[in-house]
């Protein structure tokens, strides 16, 4: 099945004008090798085999995004709906490819995301983020004050969760409530 468009190019959540043409789509199965590539060229993303990329793209396709500048994956966000929790959305990942970034695009795909999963019931969106990822920091703290919304934070993953010196410990943000913009 071909990706269909979830958004149209206008301006939605304060999309800036040099990103108003990039399309937001869900993920289709051809995707997962460019979200590999965009996760590895992120150099800071935790790079998963291209595999799980390309089965993301076919589980999870209703709780993630791509954008697409000219039919081209230019950024992505995974996630999925917590089992335990159906009222939360779990952030994976979030990458912006290099020509894409500071233009607000990862704000504007956490957004469609919100907007399209809030009417499924979800009501809070987590994520993790190491102690030193001030740009991740800086882009859920925007996310949430352009929804209105409290960030609570705490420790999720010790360094003991990690194999030894294999990854930093991970706080958890949670952010909501998120209101159904329809």
């Amino acid at each position: 099945m071909a990706a269909q468009p979830l958004e149209s190019p206008t301006r939605r959540h304060g999309a800036s004008e040099t990103n108003a043409d990039v399309q937001l789509q869900e993920p289709s199965l051809s995707d997962g090798p460019e979200l590999w590539r965009l996760a590895r060229e992120s150099r800071v993303l935790d790079v998963n085999s291209p595999y799980s990329y390309t089965l993301w793209c076919r589980d999870f396709a209703d709780t993630s995004v791509v954008a697409r500048d000219s039919g081209v994956p230019c950024g992505f966000v995974t996630g999925y709906v917590r089992p335990s929790r159906p009222d939360t959305f779990f952030v994976w990942q979030v990458a912006v490819g290099r020509d894409h970034r500071g233009q607000g695009l990862a704000n504007r795909m956490l957004n469609r995301l919100a907007d399209r999963l809030a009417p499924r019931g979800a009501r809070y969106l987590e994520a993790t983020v190491t102690p030193d990822n001030t740009a991740s920091t800086a882009m859920f703290e925007a996310f949430a004050r352009g929804r209105g919304c409290e960030v609570t934070r705490s420790p999720l993953f010790g360094a003991e969760h990690f194999p030894e010196g294999e990854h930093e410990p991970e706080v958890l943000f949670r952010i909501g409530p998120i209101a159904d913009a329809n």
